[in-house]
């Protein structure tokens, strides 16, 4: 079959798995360039039209389930005496494996796992379809930690008229007890195959086991539960409490719907849930009657009156028929008796006809447990059966299985199989060696390119709280631990913060207070001071005249103070009207320079006419006077610095 091309467009590649009426290969999709998971039915199926129909029931029934708990189907059809199914590729464990290698999960994984299961139910429910092989092999457990269902290969519509005689509808340990009885099912037999799963993921075992599947069934009929606790002291009283009510034998006392179901495991989650009411109340099978009481005979000298020879009846004494009755109501008694172990009996038939129907025939044996054995014992085991055929033989890391002992084998141990199934191996090759990774660098990632990026390399994501950040995009990742270019285990997680854009804060308003306290406000409040200085001839040296923002800024921005350097101007004297020298003075006494111009004039000689600066003015500053020489014209002029020169 390896790299045969189904349909012009589906390239076979290696198998990757066998159920009971096909083969699973990983292929690939030619014309979309994908990897995809190709199923095959087994050639001995593909010539019988129920089987037939099956297997396009399967795929019409997949293939109109959309939800992200539920593996895709994108495509299906026959080439040549091949049927076949094209569905998504999924990497990761199935959740049995998953089981087997680590043990026991806690109790909230456990209700993760069946919350994402219920949803998957929930919209196949919807659908009018019900899976009807719940169980842990047939859930998908991701790199990311989400679960896939697969394998709707026994699905069947409420409504569907196609025949179950002689078709494998379930594996003895996840059925419900009326589907071991052949009765009409409904979603609640989903609802207890996974209460099951749950059982089995929070204690690593499950519920009921036996020697073969008709043990196994009659023990899912007739037994209760050992509680969860019991087995595993960490599981809570909430949630065995909804593991229990989900395994309730009469389908009534379970949950209705997987929608229910699911909002109690979410409550859960949340802290919601303290238990769920009557959940351990588990009540009698219903059909089954333990046959506990022997059958009594009947004895065939009993009379209902006592008859003379000749026919006639004789007359009783009060004596004879207070024996009669007594009589009477003993042969009532034992009828009774006689009725319940009739019942009992044709109960327990018809739970053994109805396994039958289910795990097999007089054709079939149970698969033998090859489980922690060394690979040279199981594959013995096969060739002395005399009945399988040795199949694939592949090896796996195992932290809980020693190297060189079966971790696994498919089909599992107890089921009912046909003579020259093959049994696939898989051999523990003992602790998985630290595989290192080198973290990608997620900075301005978006969410989803950043799980992408982890993926890719193998390791998981985990969003942490938003942080502020100036130099990132908002929405985009901002920081990360371990930093990119950091190593780490594959499946280790890496968590990123995504940015929430600049943080503004209010920026204090520090005009009028000195130097050094408006830088310590300002920096207490997570900005940067830069300081100017100004005259003013308002406020006073040293204090602080005005700040460049006010109102919100982005937190460790710059903010620059203008403070104060006081008031250095002084009055300008007027000395128009003066005689030169005492202009030249009140100048000089002043603080100011003077420079003298000389110009022809009505007044008279020597006076001040005129001055270039009034008001105020820095000391230092040169003031123009302009002094008269008389009418006559005059052309000589001087200056100086504190004196006329």
């Amino acid at each position: 079959m390896s790299e045969r091309v189904l349909g012009g467009r589906y390239t076979v590649q290696d198998k990757i798995g066998t159920g009971g009426m096909a083969i699973v290969y990983r292929g690939l999709d030619e014309v979309l360039g994908r990897t995809v998971a190709i199923k095959t039915m087994l050639p001995q199926y593909a010539a019988d039209p129920s089987f037939a129909a099956r297997f396009k029931q399967e795929a019409q029934a997949a293939a109109a389930l959309q939800s992200p708990y539920i593996v895709a189907v994108y495509d299906w059809g026959k080439d040549g005496d091949t049927y076949y199914i094209v569905m998504e590729y999924l990497r990761g464990t199935d959740l049995k494996s998953g089981i087997r290698k680590h043990g026991a999960l806690d109790g909230k994984k456990v209700a993760q796992i069946g919350s994402q299961i219920a949803q998957a139910l929930s919209v196949a429910h919807r659908h009018d379809i019900i899976h009807r092989d719940i169980k842990p092999q047939n859930i998908m457990v991701q790199p990311d930690g989400n679960i896939k269902v697969m394998d709707f290969g026994i699905a069947r519509a409420k409504n569907s008229h196609l025949t179950q005689d002689n078709s494998v509808l379930g594996t003895a340990h996840y059925v419900s007890p009326e589907q071991t009885q052949g009765k009409a099912l409904g979603p609640t037999t989903d609802i207890y195959s996974l209460g099951i799963v749950m059982y089995e993921a929070a204690t690593g075992k499950v519920p009921f086991d036996g020697d073969d599947a008709i043990s196994v069934a009659l023990k899912q009929v007739n037994e209760l539960p050992v509680p969860p606790s019991q087995v595993n002291p960490a599981v809570d009283a909430s949630l065995e409490s909804i593991i229990l009510k989900c395994m309730q034998k009469n389908p009534d006392d379970r949950f209705q719907t997987a929608d229910e179901l699911y909002h109690v495991l979410r409550d859960y989650l949340s802290g919601r849930l303290a238990a769920v009411s009557n959940a351990t109340a588990m009540m009698n099978p219903v059909g089954a009657v333990p046959v506990t009481t022997p059958l009594s005979p009947v004895s065939s000298t009993q009379s209902m009156s006592r008859i003379s020879e000749t026919g006639r009846i004789k007359p009783q004494t009060a004596t004879e028929k207070a024996q009669q009755e007594a009589e009477e109501k003993e042969r009532k008694h034992k009828r009774r008796l006689i009725s319940a172990a009739i019942v009992g009996a044709i109960a327990v038939v018809a739970i053994i006809v109805g396994v039958f129907s289910m795990f097999g025939n007089n054709a079939t044996q149970p698969v033998p447990n090859l489980l922690n054995l060394t690979q040279e014992q199981a594959l013995s085991q096969i060739d002395e059966s005399g009945f399988f055929q040795r199949g694939t033989v592949k090896e796996e890391y195992s932290s809980s299985v020693a190297k060189g002992l079966v971790i696994d084998q498919d089909p599992d141990p107890g089921r009912q199989v046909s003579k020259g199934t093959q049994i696939n191996l898989v051999i523990s090759k003992g602790e998985e060696p630290a595989e290192t990774v080198t973290v990608p660098d997620l900075t301005g990632m978006t969410p989803s390119e950043a799980e992408a990026a982890l993926t890719k390399v193998g390791l998981v994501g985990q969003a942490g709280d938003s942080v502020y950040d100036s130099d990132t995009p908002v929405g985009t990742v901002a920081q990360q631990s371990p930093n990119g270019g950091a190593t780490a285990k594959a499946g280790d997680t890496v968590t990123y913060q995504l940015s929430k854009g600049p943080e503004t804060v209010d920026v204090p308003d520090v005009t009028g207070q000195t130097e050094s306290d408006a830088t310590a406000q300002l920096k207490d409040a997570g900005f940067e001071v830069q300081v100017t200085t100004a005259e003013s001839s308002s406020v006073d040296k040293g204090l602080v005249i005005k700040q460049s923002k006010t109102g919100t800024a982005e937190k460790g921005a710059t903010i620059t103070i203008t403070v104060s350097t006081g008031n250095s101007k002084v009055k300008v004297p007027s000395v128009v009207g003066m005689q030169q020298d005492a202009a030249e003075a009140a100048l000089a006494n002043a603080g100011f320079k003077y420079n003298v111009v000389t110009t022809t004039s009505d007044v008279s000689s020597g006076q001040v006419i005129s001055q270039d600066i009034t008001g105020t003015a820095d000391p230092g500053t040169t003031v123009t006077i302009k002094v008269s020489t008389g009418p006559e014209p005059s052309t000589d002029g001087h200056s100086g610095t504190g004196a006329a020169n």
